[in-house]
């Protein structure tokens, strides 16, 4: 039979087999026959949650050679069902994308350049300030001698690519270093 005879049409394949519904193999082609889904070819698969916004839905992570080859959501998960938003169907392009950055980067006051840190002397760097800015800005007493123990040189801005229990954790350290100014993007 020629490759484009109407025999090999997906109607008469499916009349010729009594698949009323053309839900058999009659109407499959040679190639539609041949592929396969890019989870099969996983080494692994990971669980995560989604990084975007504060719903937490469940994702599933295919991972082949160390290399992210595929992200779903996953049907377990009592939050999403196996669903994803288009953002959260995105994931595998967030992580890897050529533009990613995955070191990082520091660019000094008054400089034009930004270099290189290691992750140490970028986080003792954040700790520095943090407790600079605190002492720097404590407020043991108002004006009328009440006690306040609180420092206004500090602020959060929370987002909603955190989850819940992230922004919880988050406010509780802020609230334990005495800044009161702590708000979340959701509700700027």
């Amino acid at each position: 039979m020629s490759k484009f005879s109407p025999l090999n049409w997906p109607v008469v394949r499916q009349v010729r087999s009594k698949d009323a519904f053309g839900r058999d193999l009659s109407t499959q082609s040679k190639k539609s026959k041949e592929l396969h889904g890019r989870t099969v070819e996983a080494d692994r698969v990971v669980q995560s949650v989604c990084p975007y916004c504060a719903v937490g839905c469940s994702q599933r992570v295919y991972v082949k050679d160390n290399k992210v080859i595929q992200v779903e959501g996953d049907p377990d998960s009592p939050i999403s069902r196996g669903r994803l938003c288009p953002k959260g169907s995105a994931s595998e392009q967030l992580i890897n994308s050529a533009t990613r950055l995955t070191k990082i980067k520091y660019r000094a006051p008054y400089s034009s350049e930004w270099e290189y840190l290691d992750t140490e002397t970028a986080m003792d760097m954040i700790a520095d300030r943090f407790v600079a800015s605190r002492k720097a800005h404590w407020q043991d007493t108002d004006e009328e001698g009440r006690t306040l123990n609180r420092t206004m040189g500090i602020a959060g801005l929370g987002g909603a690519t955190l989850d819940n229990e992230e922004n919880y954790l988050i406010k509780k350290l802020f609230t334990a270093t005495g800044a009161i100014q702590v708000e979340n993007q959701a509700r700027i």
